[in-house]
């Protein structure tokens, strides 16, 4: 729906939802769900970044003092007070072409790791033969949340625009074709990735596997440190994404808005501002698969899978009860539902968490 309107092309998501809804209810419908998806992202991925520095300095210095993983998720964050002053998507292709073939490296290092150990695991039955009532209860909330996780893992429709923009277009070779393909190859190479290493994981570790996996492996450690430092550079290409579209949301209303001059101190105030932002609420609640459940529940599952399909009727406006108007009405009660499973699932995990949990203490 990029360019769904003949020369026009809609380079940002809130812009489509005002083409089908009004300037000001498409705006009011649209930005809050992105923007809950783009930070929530960034949160989630400061925490990955410290647990997975973290895990790297623990296994290359045994000796070592323990270290906090407040401290960890500083130095990840130190990373992006710098690379957030770059001022587009153009500027970090750099950054991002190492985050994709980081996410590859990451997939062959646990596959192999999986493998390597699966003489330490007792199987996916340890402990979920014999499950009491309020073992089974657990068992659906986690289910919840983790099905939160999967449209966490799926759910890059909201900077989808935002990506789209920045390729060439011409009425003669429109950008959806390559983007199109793009998609198509780019959701491949993600099921390769995840699918694998979810069903080798549980049929080694069962229930018993960390909701990080590289934590849960323990040998050669020599693999788990490099894969660890795979996911943190996989991840400072992934936290800029995110956070171009929510800088140029900030940028646009200090300046549109606000009156403040387009300077470069703007940018590095503002952009400053914003990473020391999702740094302290990941130091604050640094609970990886609680927060991943919530904010993909609440945030991602609306801009991945009813949002798109209501803006789709809304403009091409498909006759009742035909096959377009039938399959998007499935997918926005499907939405629906991950949206109101995940967050209670991901919810209660951080509420649980947040008992034992000593603010700024966990190691």
């Amino acid at each position: 729906m990029h360019e769904i309107v003949p020369g026009k092309r809609f380079d940002r998501y809130h812009e489509l939802g005002q083409h089908a809804f009004g300037p000001k209810l498409g705006l009011w419908i649209v930005v809050p769900q992105q923007l809950i998806v783009e930070v929530g992202t960034n949160i989630v991925y400061m925490i990955t970044g410290g647990q997975s520095l973290k895990k790297f300095h623990d296994l290359v210095c045994d000796d070592c003092k323990d270290i906090k993983l407040t401290y960890f998720i500083m130095i990840f964050a130190s990373v992006h007070f710098g690379l957030s002053q770059l001022p587009s998507f153009n500027s970090i292709s750099g950054v991002s072409l190492a985050a994709a073939i980081m996410s590859l490296s990451i997939f062959c290092s646990t596959v192999t790791l999986q493998l390597h150990g699966v003489h330490q695991s007792k199987g996916a039955c340890n402990q979920m033969c014999n499950m009491g009532i309020n073992q089974r209860l657990q068992g659906y909330f986690n289910f919840f949340s983790g099905l939160g996780s999967i449209v966490f893992a799926y759910g890059g429709h909201n900077i989808v625009m935002e990506v789209q923009a920045t390729m060439p277009s011409t009425t003669e070779k429109p950008s959806k074709k390559p983007m199109w393909r793009g998609v198509v190859v780019a959701y491949i190479v993600v099921a390769i990735c995840y699918f694998p290493v979810a069903l080798i994981g549980y049929w080694m570790f069962g229930n018993e596997v960390e909701e990080n996996i590289l934590i849960t492996l323990q040998k050669p450690k020599w693999l788990i440190a490099m894969a660890n430092m795979f996911v943190v550079v996989h991840l400072i290409g992934g936290y800029q994404l995110y956070a171009i579209p929510v800088f140029d949301m900030i940028e646009t209303v200090l300046v549109k808005k606000l009156d403040f001059s387009p300077t470069w101190y703007l940018r590095l105030i503002s952009r400053t501002i914003y990473v020391a932002f999702t740094m302290f609420l990941a130091i604050t609640f640094p609970f990886f698969n609680a927060v991943l459940g919530f904010f993909g529940g609440f945030g991602s599952a609306p801009t991945t899978y009813f949002l798109p399909c209501i803006i789709w009727l809304a403009i091409y406006k498909p006759r009742r009860f035909s096959l377009s108007w039938f399959a998007n009405w499935v997918c926005i009660i499907f939405g629906v539902l991950l949206m109101i499973a995940g967050p209670i699932g991901g919810l209660r995990q951080i509420i649980l968490q947040a008992k034992t949990y000593k603010i700024y203490g966990s190691t």
